[in-house]
Order: structure tokens, then sequence, then C-alpha cells
């Protein structure tokens, strides 16, 4: 049976047929497309830049560069149906739902789209702070990311709250309870601070007798009996935890929110709505208002992880506050659960290390522990004897103090700020990290200096510089670490987690490695690009453009990078570290930064990073770079499409093109009017001013690539050339034809057939790094199959020294290279019309497969000398 769309296929030729869009309107609309990605480029930098301190804004701002910003996503979306004809309804679905979050954000709303009630302990990372809180997003980057142990668990993310909230009718009676207080309790007097003592008091009551949703309740009950199962079913008892927005992070909270240990399954969402409730105790919404946090920034997901049965516990500091003991760390410890360690009620035995390998003892303070607290095998918790001879023995070995001392440096370098770690050491010797969280100090808390900066400028003074004043900043702040040099993208598998990465050109595929890079540097790239605004998102100290990175340093080398002076020194600057894990963020506390770091996350994070993926999609766009960068590819593979289906119908007058090579090429320049007469319909090189096409001549005519001389063919290839017919399916517009090349000023369109082979080269060089796109595509070849993949494999190992992304099927061989500033673009058309005269008929000469290396190398050392030449 024919099927309704067999049918509508049948008949699809009686539709009237909408006239072809000339290509030039086409290649104006192209043009527009990537002002607009500019422009969103430019004004997401814009926004990530004030969250780094250096920039004054308030909630104006924030509001209008969101509309700003929407209007011109909105636009942009518009712009590329023209060009494509398409409507792009899932685009525009993926618009509407991203532009609604961020409008919700901007009225004090929340919105959740997407997300789970409960999410499992390994889903978990800094990304979804929002949703799992601070604390259990950090626990799942040391866990999922360092590759750190932590109790397994999973969270029950502030989507849950806010339904719980809401099913409760608790939401409403907050908000009416704070309208009532007269002047708020800020005020500070005694009528004030009753009402909020007994608006608290009405809150919790209500959320502990509240119903957890039912929705709610399954899920929980589903993720514990997964933990079950992994635990043999054996009955497991759990730590309940806060884990609210804003806790570990800018502000600590520390001891404010409540936790509950030792907790049966059976017990859990009792255990839950005391942790939820804790959220509205007096001393917590004190706490909250004098740090100016709105009520609409409340947000209590809560952690539940199973129990470790702790043989000693303890807090560790990775920077020791007393000024005394510099360069330190300070590690605090006793038998049993560490809950008397943080909350300071029991004796513990204290360290003092060096914080620099090998983190030797500098004093140990041993104390008398004669109790312990214990996990209760019904529930809850309990004080224990401790072992006679365990009271005044040290609860931690030297090997268990080396341990804990590399495993919080390797938290710190991660976070690149001093750290808080709880941590507890099992029976089996296996160390759990609990929490880790921001230790907030003061620059003249850590340095004996009295002024930290001067002792940075000496350091600085007394360090090699290798390089300084080179590039563009994209991200201050300061990177120790040792160099890794990427070449390629298979490189970043091999990624070490607190290197420096250093590669030639930026690329949003570097996001794998973002959470694990001390630092970025590069040789070309631009401060407005994909990749920079993914560092300013993880805060990656970078520097992009210094066009000297990988040839001065290398893999193995360790380096200090500090951008906020642009400068990359040899060797550890330890005072330049120091200063920068201390210093004060205090811009960090106001409501308007925090509004801004929410946004953004609607906004920066990029998803899609590459586009051969089968998630490269409209539909799976979830923020607004997300969609710019779908957008801005596949304009690009539109206006290459649109090229080679209807180059020969420009609708523009085709002038043919005199030169010393015979290439047969007509031009087609949309920059320039209509030809006036018969004669004028030659042209020079000299006469057309286009920056693509004329590079790439000057590497036909200045490299003396191009050879007249005649290949000597043996038989077969002969016999071959005979057989063979070109595929204009496979490499070519719909009829092959003449010799085009389609051109404006900053654009080239170009079909080259030389003989049995094509060449296809879209390319756009103008002075907006970003714009700036080669794709280059040959085929075909007069020889066997064999002979014609070699040359294909030579053209490829060409390109990729010459930092090409390089594809190679058969005979067939596609380039692309993109975002170089101007004048490395032209160099690039410069060699890919010196590799054109070069191989033109070099799969005659290719016989064995050593041949492939010698005549890349020696194309290459032909052309360099040419290069040299321009750049001088």
């Amino acid at each position: 049976m024919l099927s309704l769309s067999g049918i509508r296929d049948m008949f699809a030729f009686w539709r009237p047929k909408r006239p072809p869009v000339p290509f030039a309107v086409q290649f104006k609309k192209f043009e527009m497309i990537l002002t607009r990605n500019n422009a969103i480029l430019e004004l997401m930098a814009d926004m990530g830049d004030k969250l780094s301190g250096e920039y004054v804004f308030d909630g104006q701002y924030i509001v209008s560069a969101c509309e700003r910003l929407g209007d011109l996503v909105f636009k942009l979306i518009s712009d590329l149906s023209v060009l494509t004809q398409r409507k792009n309804v899932d685009l525009f679905l993926a618009f509407e739902s991203i532009q609604h979050q961020i409008e919700e954000e901007l009225a004090g709303r929340h919105s959740f789209p997407n997300t789970s009630l409960t999410m499992p302990l390994e889903d978990l990372n800094r990304d979804v702070s929002e949703e799992a809180g601070n604390k259990l997003a950090h626990l799942g980057d040391v866990r999922n990311l360092l590759g750190l142990p932590t109790p397994d668990g999973f969270v029950i993310t502030s989507k849950a709250f806010f339904d719980f909230m809401a099913h409760n009718d608790v939401t409403r009676r907050v908000e009416e309870g704070l309208a009532r207080l007269d002047q708020g309790p800020l005020s500070g007097s005694e009528a004030d601070e009753g009402a909020l003592d007994a608006l608290s008091l009405d809150i919790r009551t209500r959320i502990l007798e509240g119903e957890v949703p039912r929705p709610v309740a399954q899920q929980i009950a589903a993720m514990l009996d997964v933990l079950a199962a992994r635990h043999g079913g054996k009955a497991t008892l759990f730590a309940v935890r806060s884990s609210a927005w804003g806790e570990d992070a800018e502000f600590s909270f520390a001891g404010q929110y409540e936790s509950v240990l030792a907790v049966p399954a059976d017990k859990v969402l009792s255990a839950y709505k005391r942790v939820l409730a804790g959220a509205y105790s007096p001393e917590v919404w004190r706490y909250r208002l004098h740090r100016n946090y709105k009520e609409n920034e409340t947000a209590m997901a809560v952690g539940c992880q199973a129990m470790v049965e702790a043989e000693v516990s303890g807090a560790l500091y990775t920077y020791a506050p007393l000024a005394r003991e510099e360069d330190a760390m300070v590690i605090s410890a006793t038998w049993g659960l560490g809950a008397p360690v943080v909350d300071g009620t029991a004796e513990t035995d204290t360290y003092f290390i060096d914080r620099t390998p090998t983190h030797a003892v500098r004093s140990a303070e041993i104390a008398h522990k004669p109790l312990r607290l214990t996990a209760l095998a019904g529930g809850g918790t309990g004080l224990a004897d401790v072992e006679p001879a365990l009271r005044d023995m040290p609860c931690l070995s030297p090997a268990r103090i080396q341990r804990l001392a590399q495993t919080a440096m390797t938290i710190e370098r991660f976070y690149k700020r001093p750290q808080d770690v709880e941590w507890s050491f099992d029976a089996q010797d296996v160390l759990y990290i609990l929490q880790a969280r921001p230790l907030n100090m003061q620059p003249r808390q850590a340095l004996s200096c009295p002024d930290p900066s001067m002792s940075v400028v000496d350091a600085t003074r007394n360090a090699e510089v290798i390089f300084s004043g080179k590039g563009t900043v994209v991200q201050h702040g300061v990177a120790v670490g040792k160099v890794f040099v990427a070449r390629n993208d298979a490189d970043l598998a091999h990624f070490p987690n607190g290197a420096i990465l250093v590669t030639h050109h930026t690329s949003p595929r570097f996001s794998r490695v973002m959470r694990a890079a001390q630092g970025i540097i590069t040789d070309v790239g631009s401060a407005t690009g994909h990749m920079s605004a993914l560092a300013r998102e993880y805060r990656v100290p970078a520097v992009v453009n210094t066009g000297v990175a990988t040839s001065l340093l290398k893999t193995g080398d360790e380096i200090t990078l500090d951008t906020t002076r642009n400068a990359v020194f040899r060797g550890a600057v330890q005072e330049l570290c120091r200063f920068e894990l201390t210093s004060e963020e205090s811009f960090e506390e106001s409501a308007e930064y925090r509004l801004l770091r929410r946004l953004l996350k609607r906004i920066v994070p990029l998803n899609l990073v590459d586009p051969h993926s089968e998630q490269f999609k409209a539909s799976a766009c979830r923020t607004f770079h997300d969609i710019t960068r779908w957008i801005h590819e596949k304009a690009v593979e539109e206006l290459i499409e649109v090229s080679e289906r209807h180059w020969h119908r420009s609708g523009a007058t085709q002038r043919r093109l005199t030169s010393a090579q015979p290439l047969g090429l007509m031009v087609i320049d949309l920059d320039s009017g209509p030809v006036p007469s018969p004669e004028d319909r030659d042209v020079r090189q000299d006469e057309l001013d286009s920056v693509p096409l004329g590079a790439l001549l000057d590497g036909l005519t200045q490299s003396g690539m191009w050879s007249t001389e005649p290949m000597s063919v043996d038989l077969g290839s002969f016999m071959s050339s005979f057989t063979r017919t070109f595929s204009s399916a496979s490499a070519a517009p719909g009829k092959i034809g003449r010799n085009l090349a389609v051109v404006s000023h900053e654009y080239m369109n170009l079909h080259l057939r030389l003989g049995y082979h094509f060449n296809i080269i879209d390319a756009y060089i103008g002075e907006r790094v970003n714009d700036n796109y080669i794709y280059f595509r040959f085929l075909g070849g007069v020889t066997d199959f064999m002979r014609r993949s070699r040359r294909a494999r030579c053209i490829a190992l060409i390109l990729e020294r010459l930092d090409f992304r390089v594809e190679v099927h058969g005979d067939l061989v596609v380039g692309r290279i993109k975002k170089l500033p101007p004048d490395r673009m032209r160099e690039k058309m410069l060699v890919l019309g010196g590799l054109i005269g070069y191989t033109r008929q070099l799969d005659v000469c290719l016989r064995e497969d050593e041949d492939i290396g010698r005549h890349a190398e020696e194309f290459l050392k032909r052309i360099t000398p040419l290069l040299e030449v321009r750049n001088d």
C-alpha cells in the first residue's frame, strides 16, 4: 500500500516551485549571519568579562544585555531560515525554551527544564550546581573528574525542593510572612527579630509536617533500591546532607544547615524534611539576609550518601590560616566519625604539613582522645570508648598523612583555590573524600609579608620570562603546571590533570579538558571565539594569539602563566601562585553577580562541540551559544551547497581570467556591476579585488609549482585514463561545465577541474577572525585507484602539517581551517595554490607508499621560502 508520504512524493512535481534565490542575495544573507554571529559572541564575552570583578555593572545592565542577546539570536535564526529556505522549527523551539528560562530568572522565578527529581552522584559536576547544589556538585567533580573515592549516593535536586514547597503551600507562606515584617529582619528591632523567629518556627513546622510529593518519594525510593543492590542488599545507613544554593561557594554557610547521619532507608524521607526545614532556622535566615541573599535564591538540594565505616576522620585546610605557618597545610583528625572535628566538640590531633612535596610534617600535637563518634546499628550516632592503647596515639600514620596531603593538593589545583576538605579512612585503608569547599582567606592571612603585592613584584623581577606581552588575554589569573602541547584533537585524550594546555589554534573541542586544565595558551585565536567563551565560563587563565607558544614551550616544561601581567615564566613562581590563591573576591557576594552567573549558565555553555556527532542537531541546543555555533556551521555548509547546486546560474556576468597557467577559469565578481562590452569580458588578476582568489593565484604563479613538462605514464595508468569516468555526482556540481570562481572582496567559491581531478575551495577571509574559514576538497586523478589514494594521503599529510583538519576517503580529501587572522588565512590560500600546481600530476609519480612522505617534505621545503619572504 502506498503511504501518504509516498503519494505526496509522487505528485510533488505538480507543486509550484519557488524561483531560485540569486546567489548574490543568498551571499548577502550569509554575510549578515556572520555579522550577527560576531555581535553575539562579543556580547557573550562582555557579559563573561563582568564576572572577572574588573568591571562595575548593575541590574539594568543584566536586563538590557539579555534583551539584546535574545533579539540577536532570534534574528540569527531568521537569517538562517532565509538562507536555507527552511523553517528550522526545532531551532525556534530551542530558542523559546532558553528565552523562557532567562525571563523566568530575571523575574525571580525558577525554571528547571528536563531536570530529574533525583540524580546519581556519578552524573554530577559543577555544570549541574543549580540542580544539585554546590556541595554535591563539587563532590561530583572530585569523584567523576579527579577519580577520587567518595561515598556512593545521589542528590535530591532543587526541583524536588520547589515541588515540595509548592505542594505544601510553603512558598506562599514564606512570601506573605516576609511581607508582613514592618522594616524587614535587618532593622535589628526586637519586634522584627521576634517576628522572624515566629515566621521561622511556622515555616519549619509546616515543612516537617508536610507531605513529600509522590513523584519525589518514588524517585527517592528507586535510588535507595539501587544503592541497596550495590551494597549486596545488606542494611545500609545513610548521611542525609544539605547541598543548598550558595553553600560551599561564595559563602560557606559552614555549620548553618543541618545534616543527619546514620539514617536507615525507611527514615530517609523524614531526614529529608529535617534538612529542608533547616534552611529556615532563624540563624540561617539571618545569615542569608545579612549577606543580601534574596529569597528566590533559596533552594535546598539534599545529598543522600552511604555512611563510611570510619576508622579515623577529620578535616584538612590546604592553607593553614596562620601567618606563622606560611606555605603549610593543617590537618585535624580523630578516631571514628568526623562530626566532632568540624563542630569543635572533641579534642583532635593537629598536624602542620609542608604544602610542597614531600609534604614533610612540621609539627604534630597529639591529643588525648577517650571517645569516638560511631554509627549505631539501628540508626543514629553515639559515643563509644576508644581502646586505651589508642587514646594517646596519633590517628594518622606518616603514609596516610602523605596520601591526604597529595589528595588535597590535587583538589586545590583543580579548583584553583585553597580548600577545606573533610575526609575519612575506613578499616580497609580507603581514603574517602566527604566534602571539598573553598577556604575563604584574606591575602595577609596566608602571607607573612606586610604587603603581599610587593613580594609578588620581587618574585616576578627575579623570575625568568619566557615571553610576555604576546597575544590577547581571555581570562585573568595565575596557572602553575607542566606544559602539554596538543597538536591535534586526538592528543586531548592524553591530557593530564593539572597541566597547562598549549596548542596552535583554539577549538571548542577543548571543552573536554577545560576542567582539568590549569591554563591555556594558543598561537592563534580570537578573544570572542567559542573556546574563549568556555575559558571564561570555567575561569581558566587563558591567553590566545601569542604567535609563539608552540615554538617556545615544550611538553613537560614547568611554567607559570600570569595572565594579569600577560607573561609566561619558567618554573613555578610560588609567590604568584600564593597571591592568586588567597586573593579576595568580594564582588562575588553581590546579588547582581550571582544573577548574572546563573543567567550565563543558560547562555554560554557549549554542548554542541563536534559537527560530525549525531548529537550536533538543532533539537539538542540548550544554550544561546549552542544555537550560535550550530547556525554558524550550517550557514557555511549551506553556502557551499548552494554554490555547488547553482554555481552555473549565479545571475551575474562571467569574465574570463587571463593568466600564465591554462586554467580556463571564468570569474563572477559579486561586488562589480555588469560588464559593458565584449572586449571587457577578459580580466587580469590585478583587476580583481578578491583576497582569497588573489592569494590562491599568487600561490600558483609565484611558487613555481606549476609544471608544463609532460609526465611519463605507464601502460596501466594510460589504459585507466580511457576507462575512467569522472564522477560528477560525488565531486562536482550538477554540471561540470567550465571552471568558475564566484568572488567578492572577502569571499571565493572556486570549482576547478584540471584534467581528471577536481578542486573545490570555499573561503572567506576578512578582518574579523571569527568569520574566516577555508573549505578545500580534492578528488580524482588519471591513474589507478592505489596511486590516486596515495596522492590523497600526500595532500592530507601536507594539510595536516599546515594545521588543517583533514578527512580522507579513498582518493577524496577534505580539509578545513578557520578562525585565523587574515594574514595567516592568506598564507593558507597561497599554500593551496601551490599545492594545486604541485599535485596536478603527482599521482603518476607515486608508485610506492614511501613516495608519499618524500613528496610531502619536498613540497613543504619549496613553499616555506615563499611564506618567509611574504612574512618579511
